[in-house]
């Protein structure tokens, strides 16, 4: 795998394109395709066209009777319907929901689920809108629909009742109490609530329990317990930390996880919103003076400016190194080259000093997206089946089966064939306060750019920490100051 992406965290349309799905390794469904991806579903500047304009004028099609609602039936699918559900058959395969229609079926078994998959979504799919589509829809991989255009075109139904239904298990719990932080802000477009995002992806740094068990190693909580233990990693052989230094995002994921720590959401904030001095705060002096120190003090891999995510992966499961930061997609995207005594484990991005502003926050997403087009025959049917998927048993077999958390709480509980994604599930439940997030690569590709080249220089040694705040800063100037750009702004 070769090509080159360009990521960040942040709750926008790119970045759920971008994250929380597991990198297909035998198709196109990995985060290294994401800018393309990106530029069809009409995120990036490209020519403005409805790819589903045949959508305007088509035929509203057959609506399937709906039954008695009751709180078992929240949606009212009605006996004798069938269900019709695509599923993306890419990095998370197509046999999770094969165990939710099971327990859809036990408690509808007078309808009848049509399961079927492939990785051609919009090739095969976007030409039914214009009559009759499927009920449910898998929207993801390469070929996914561009997420803009169907809601701009009024093609996809509002799933804010889901959120409100009673939950599968209990009927006093509604679906969204039963979602990890985050899910629902991330499936919202424009106050409404269009996609269900069922794949979590947790961000941290990994390392390996059973090197740090024979070595009597404690996992850094913070930088000063970091260099403190550094030395003794490099005396047993090892360098303390490797990193993907050939795609810089990588690091930036890092590198805002600690700014958002030292200086809280406000720090972060201010960088998006290209506020004057964002980039010259005291959290980001900290964070850089920190990452500095780590390079200069030769604490990274040698050569890990030069290498790939999946070479510094395997450099890192080779036992050349001990921490590695990336997301948890990595265990299956490694699984074939996994030693057996490996016991990989992810643990939240250090603290920067004693007085941080937001220590602890976590950096964590929900993406892989399903939709219910509006023109469905049975829409009903098909936020029953998102319903079933969010069951507590349908949440702990995705977890199972794909090494990846569900966006459902407490999906990984009780999953035990899996250190990497037991230790992700327990550090999301100690997650404190707000989940990390960041805009600016996504609003500005200019920044974006300029970002990635000043943390490659940071972190091969050839930039200090203050002047990457200097290039930073006048980056972000130079786009605050350009009229011809259109601004956004968080809050």
């Amino acid at each position: 795998m070769s090509e080159s992406p360009t990521a960040s965290r942040a709750p926008s349309a790119l970045d759920r394109l971008r994250h929380a799905e597991t990198p297909d390794t035998s198709s196109d469904l990995t985060r290294r395709n994401l800018l393309g991806r990106a530029a069809a579903a009409g995120l990036l500047a490209t020519p403005a066209a409805s790819l589903l304009a045949a959508c305007a004028g088509g035929s509203s099609g057959t609506k399937t009777e709906t039954g008695t609602k009751t709180p078992d039936n929240p949606f009212g699918v009605a006996d004798n319907s069938k269900v019709d559900v695509i599923v993306f058959n890419g990095g998370l395969g197509d046999e999770y929901p094969k165990f939710d229609k099971t327990l859809f079926d036990q408690k509808h078994s007078k309808v009848t689920v049509n399961l079927s998959s492939t990785q051609k979504i919009k090739t095969e799919n976007q030409p039914k809108f214009q009559n009759v589509p499927p009920d449910l829809i898998n929207n993801s991989g390469a070929d996914l629909m561009a997420l803009d255009t169907l809601i701009n075109d009024g093609a996809l139904t509002d799933l804010g009742p889901l959120l409100d239904a009673p939950s599968w298990d209990d009927a006093n719990a509604k679906v969204r109490d039963t979602l990890l932080p985050g899910t629902v802000d991330d499936g919202t477009y424009s106050g409404k609530f269009y996609v269900l995002n069922y794949a979590y992806t947790v961000f941290g740094i990994w390392y390996d329990q059973a090197l740090f068990d024979r070595n009597s190693w404690t996992v850094p909580t913070t930088f000063d317990e970091f260099f403190t233990l550094a030395p003794r990693i490099k005396t047993a052989g090892y360098a303390p930390f490797a990193f993907a230094g050939k795609y810089p995002y990588y690091m930036r994921w890092a590198l805002m996880s600690w700014v958002w720590q030292a200086g809280g959401r406000q720090a972060m904030v201010d960088i998006d919103n290209l506020k004057p001095g964002a980039w010259k705060v005291d959290a980001v002096t900290a964070t850089m003076a920190a990452v500095e120190k780590m390079v200069k003090d030769k604490l990274t891999l040698t050569g890990s400016d030069t290498l790939s995510h999946t070479e510094s992966q395997q450099a890192w499961l080779d036992g050349k190194a001990a921490f590695l930061p990336v997301g948890t997609w990595l265990e299956n995207e490694m699984r074939k080259t996994i030693p057996a005594a490996f016991k990989m484990k992810i643990a939240n991005f250090w603290g920067v000093s004693k007085s941080d502003k937001a220590a602890g926050a976590v950096y964590a997403g929900s993406g892989e997206g399903w939709i219910v087009p509006k023109k469905a025959a049975n829409a009903a049917g098909g936020m029953e089946f998102l319903r079933a998927m969010m069951s507590k048993a349908g949440a702990a077999k995705f977890a199972e089966l794909t090494s990846s958390l569900a966006s459902v709480k407490g999906s990984g509980d009780n999953v035990t064939n899996s250190t990497a994604l037991k230790s992700a599930n327990d550090l999301m439940k100690t997650a404190k306060g707000d989940l990390v997030s960041f805009k600016h690569p996504d609003w500005y590709a200019d920044l974006d750019k300029a970002e990635q080249n000043a943390i490659g220089e940071l972190m091969a040694g050839r930039m200090t920490g203050p002047a990457f705040q200097d290039t930073m800063q006048a980056a972000a100037d130079k786009i605050a100051a350009d009229s011809s750009i259109k601004k956004q702004t968080r809050t």
